[in-house]
């Protein structure tokens, strides 16, 4: 048997292609778009890519199963669970609770486990050589390492009013199944430390079903209502491309054929880009950025968090340049086209020049912590951190929204007094400001060092859950509609089993 985990640190998105030696079939698991690294390992390894399967309709990242069907011609391996609402509408091999499948020597069996979606399903694998007992699960956003999957995201992010109690509750229920499997079995997640999709997963890669029975905070519930107020209390907010990605991932993704090549613009471009309104993203270092930038610019800086950061921040209708270096654009590239953004307008490299052709660059003021302690009653504190670190401690009289939601909260923040921004270290706070000074706010300071700085030097503190404004967590993109329906609870038995073959194939909504 072949196995190989493949690991996207930008969405800490895990995928995983296997293979039988035996026969040269090999499949993939969660594909990401950029479907090139799945194409390299098999080469390498005299594999064809036979099947490409699918855990659930993902939230985080679009999915890159069609891409890799298009250019291998594998057959897609995809869930029918979880009633009519919650069915992929594209053509592929529908799979339910109990059905099996083969890629040569491989066996894996479907298990039906709902709770972060209705129709999600896990792959247990049997190595049929080697014996006749499953030696691994992949669990997508089922059993995390130390953690299970959100079931809150229909609601906060697609928009699908009472689905997250009802999730939690078939989470529960799955987790009872999980727990009949052998101890020996490893569990292989779809994502690990940094994903949006859990509160508090693990950054091992992997663990084994025994472990989590005695590490997993989850699996150590015996009380159903204990467990649900437990899962749903202090999940963080949703990133707000995670709507737009339920329902491109539902309709199927367009195929792209191949990684797009932004094109780099000469200065006339630039010049007609910014007069048609395009936003302008400079993914340069903050402290770069604070020193001199286009005005309206936003910073989204190149760093491990930068898709995540494009999804909260940009919109799936309105164009943007880049500002990045020449060599990085494919890796910018790549991280955008995961969540969606296939259209970049263009970029260019060299603020220098932009300043050389005349245009004025802009200032973003800072403050230190000692200046803010010192004169804290001049100015109104903005706090961009999510809630949850909000409610646990605080700058004294600090409001606090979301950075990701500050879109819908711009009335809530003063224009007639000036606004300190703060996160924990300033990489949010960078975004936050340059996002307000976009929006016509000129008297907006970031705060260096962040509220770090402000515990390092002991200033005051507040803690417990505040008022205040937090922003629309229901503020998404994408049509909502497109993945309503009412989940389903666990269905089908384990024992009774029927095996998938290409026949079962399911026709296009």
């Amino acid at each position: 048997m072949f196995f190989q985990h493949i690991y996207e640190n930008g969405l800490a998105q895990a995928s995983y292609l296997l293979g039988c030696q035996a026969t040269g079939e090999a499949l993939v698991i969660d594909p990401r778009r950029d479907i090139d690294v799945y194409l390299d390992i098999a080469e390498k390894n005299r594999l064809r890519i036979t099947h490409v399967a699918e855990t659930h309709i993902h939230a985080d990242f679009l999915s890159g199963a069609r891409e890799l069907a298009a250019a291998t011609g594998a057959r897609l391996y995809l869930s029918d669970e979880g009633g009519a609402d919650w069915q992929y509408a594209f053509d592929h091999i529908g799979l339910r609770d109990g059905d099996h499948f083969m890629v040569g020597n491989l066996r894996f069996d479907v298990m039906h486990t709902p709770g972060h979606t209705p129709e999600h399903v896990s792959f247990l694998l049997t190595d049929t050589p080697a014996g006749d007992v499953p030696v691994m699960l992949f669990t997508g956003d089922f059993v995390f390492v130390g953690d299970v999957g959100r079931p809150d995201l229909l609601e906060k992010a697609a928009g699908i009013a009472g689905t997250q109690e009802q999730g939690a509750r078939q989470m529960f229920a799955s987790l009872r199944k999980f727990k009949t499997l052998p101890d020996h079995v490893q569990v292989w997640p779809g994502h690990g430390a940094g994903s949006a999709c859990g509160k508090a997963l693990g950054a091992v890669p992997s663990s084994t079903v025994g472990y989590e029975k005695f590490a997993n905070w989850a699996l150590r519930h015996d009380d159903e209502e204990g467990f649900v107020a437990e899962l749903l209390a202090g999940q963080p907010e949703p990133p707000r491309y995670f709507g737009m990605m339920k329902t491109l991932n539902k309709k199927g993704p367009n195929v792209l054929g191949g990684v797009p090549r932004p094109a780099r613009l000469t200065m006339a471009q630039f010049d007609e880009a910014m007069n048609r309104g395009r936003t302008l993203v400079d993914t340069r270092d903050k402290l770069a950025f604070a020193g001199g930038h286009y005005p309206g610019s936003l910073n989204i800086q190149d760093n491990a968090a930068f898709s995540t950061w494009a999804g909260w921040m940009l919109d799936y209708d309105r164009p943007f340049v880049l500002v990045a270096a020449e060599s990085r654009m494919d890796d910018l590239t790549r991280a955008l086209i995961r969540i969606g953004f296939d259209d970049v307008a263009g970029y260019v490299t060299d603020m220098d020049r932009i300043g050389d052709a005349g245009h004025d660059m802009r200032v973003m003021e800072q403050i230190t912590v000692d200046e803010l302690h010192a004169h804290l009653d001049r100015y109104h504190v903005l706090d961009v951190r999510g809630a949850g670190e909000h409610a646990a401690i605080r700058i004294p009289g600090a409001q606090n929204v979301h950075a990701g939601l500050l879109a819908g909260a711009l009335d809530d923040v003063p224009r007639d007094r000036p606004v300190v921004v703060h996160c924990v270290s300033g990489d949010r706070s960078s975004i936050a400001t340059s996002f307000l000074l976009a929006q016509g706010f000129h008297n907006v300071r970031n705060l260096t060092c962040g509220f770090n700085g402000w515990l390092q030097h002991g200033y005051t503190t507040e803690q417990g859950s505040p008022g205040g404004v937090q922003g629309s967590p229901n503020s998404v993109q994408g049509s909502p509609d497109s993945v309503q329906g009412s989940p389903g609870g666990v269905q089908g038995s384990a024992d009774d089993r029927r095996a998938v073959t290409a026949e079962h194939s399911v026709a296009a909504a």
